[in-house]
């Protein structure tokens, strides 16, 4: 099996080491800079512990030398992607599943055309149309990742708390490809599971860090703090409230309140959110991922936002103030 990483940080570098150590597959990564030459001199660095383990792979920065692949996984920020899209097209073959393992709405949101308000083109994501045509939807298999990890350095991998990603097909239930991908990745460690409906899934973790992320950006803050202050912690909860309406509307209905939510993300102690990690290393900001496709969502089901939009005012004015969101 021919499997290539599309993405060499944090996430696409713990799924790329991991599949390698499982073996039984042919694994690449894409890559550039400094952490393309670590990767193709030394190889992955899988830092657990006090253990460090060397995961040896292919390494590219042109995905068209790899040639059609059987599995691709799209491990890269939400910005990145109208430019990588394109690039893309030589790793596709009839069958190849592209696994879409990325925080916030993804462009395909609306294409099932069994869901409501189906085909509604997400203007903060895809305003043209090019996602939708470099990656038709019957390649598609959605993932949401619930774990953390860092890369200190170029090339090193450091797994945090969470090991569960879970998958489903942006179009349809259950599918003889899906269990393969849940059996790939449950071998190589990962706590893998199925998803009879991932686009709830995706509004439910949506629903959980869209305000988190921002908010702690634009304060410099961990989420620890953030919760710690009531009237924050009140504006979260405000955003929140918007949000689950949205999903009630849109067929992905949150079960839980968000006071619930917050206990959970208390749990996780000082926490950077990828964000903040985000700000403070001077990449671009996944704005419109996280707050700006929610706020377009309910503007197109017409239902009000105001604190939504007050988020997304504040956290795209952040961004362009300090050069992390375009003008």
């Amino acid at each position: 099996m021919k499997i290539t990483i599309y993405g060499a940080g944090a996430v696409g570098g713990l799924i790329a080491a991991r599949l390698v150590q499982q073996g039984g597959t042919q694994v690449s990564i894409i890559a550039r800079g400094r952490t393309l030459e670590a990767i193709q001199t030394a190889g992955l660095q899988l830092v657990t512990g006090s253990t460090v383990s060397t995961a040896m792979l292919t390494a590219e920065s042109d995905p068209a030398r790899l040639g059609v692949q059987d599995l691709v996984v799209l491990a890269v920020k939400a910005t990145a992607l109208a430019d990588i899209a394109p690039q893309i097209t030589p790793l596709l073959g009839p069958d190849t599943i592209v696994i879409t393992a990325m925080n916030g709405v993804p462009w395909w949101f609306f294409e099932n055309p069994l869901v409501p308000y189906a085909g509604m083109r997400l203007q903060s994501l895809d305003p043209d149309g090019a996602l939708a045509a470099a990656l038709p939807l019957q390649h598609l298999v959605g993932c949401v990742v619930h774990l953390s990890s860092t890369s200190p350095e170029p090339g090193v991998i450091k797994p945090g708390f969470g090991n569960r990603l879970i998958f489903g097909e942006a179009v349809g239930a259950s599918s003889d490809r899906l269990a393969r991908v849940v059996a790939l990745f449950a071998a190589a460690g990962f706590d893998a599971e199925a998803s009879a409906d991932i686009r709830t899934d995706i509004w439910y973790k949506l629903w959980g860090n869209m305000t988190m992320n921002p908010l702690s950006a634009i304060t410099g803050a961990t989420c620890d703090k953030l919760l710690d202050d009531a009237l924050v912690r009140q504006f979260c909860l405000m955003a929140m409230q918007e949000a689950a309406t949205i999903g009630n509307r849109i067929g992905c209905s949150i079960l839980q309140s968000g006071e619930e939510r917050m206990q959970l993300t208390r749990k996780l102690g000082a926490f950077k959110t990828s964000m903040l990690q985000d700000a403070e290393a001077g990449r671009q900001m996944e704005i419109d991922a996280l707050v700006g496709a929610v706020q377009e969502v309910g503007q197109h089901v017409g239902l009000p936002t105001p604190t939504i939009d007050s988020l997304l005012g504040l956290a795209r004015l952040f961004g362009r103030s300090h050069g992390l969101y375009p003008q």
